[in-house]
């Protein structure tokens, strides 16, 4: 079992290293508070379409909140959502989690 103050190792597959896809300059402070947040979402997302390259993660904040938009092509957005929203909801608790993580509270929406 792991303790939070166990030292960080390179290449460990609990961690996420990869979190340089921030393209807005002006919500670079909202990325930089849910960077864990954001790169599980683009991942996720991006394993679940056929098109991953469609795949893109806009962050805002709103009322406290940081909000992440997921937007995905147009063929993905069925198993993006899921049958009856399951995956979509499975998403947001994956998501949530990693942001409890960063210490702050996010919101998933997807949008066309």
């Amino acid at each position: 079992m792991s303790d939070v103050h166990d030292e960080y190792v390179a290449g460990d597959i609990n961690t996420i290293d990869d979190v340089d896809d921030v393209e807005d300059d002006a919500d670079f402070e909202n990325a930089d508070r849910a960077a864990t947040a954001t790169a599980v979402l683009e991942y996720i997302a991006k394993s679940l379409a056929e098109d991953p390259a469609a795949v893109s993660v806009d962050v805002s904040e709103r009322q406290g909140k940081v909000v992440l938009s997921l937007s995905v092509g147009a063929n993905d957005m069925g198993r993006v959502i899921g049958r009856r929203g399951r995956t979509a909801q499975a998403i947001r608790a994956l998501v949530g989690a990693a942001g409890a993580r960063d210490g702050v509270t996010t919101s998933v929406d997807i949008v066309d």
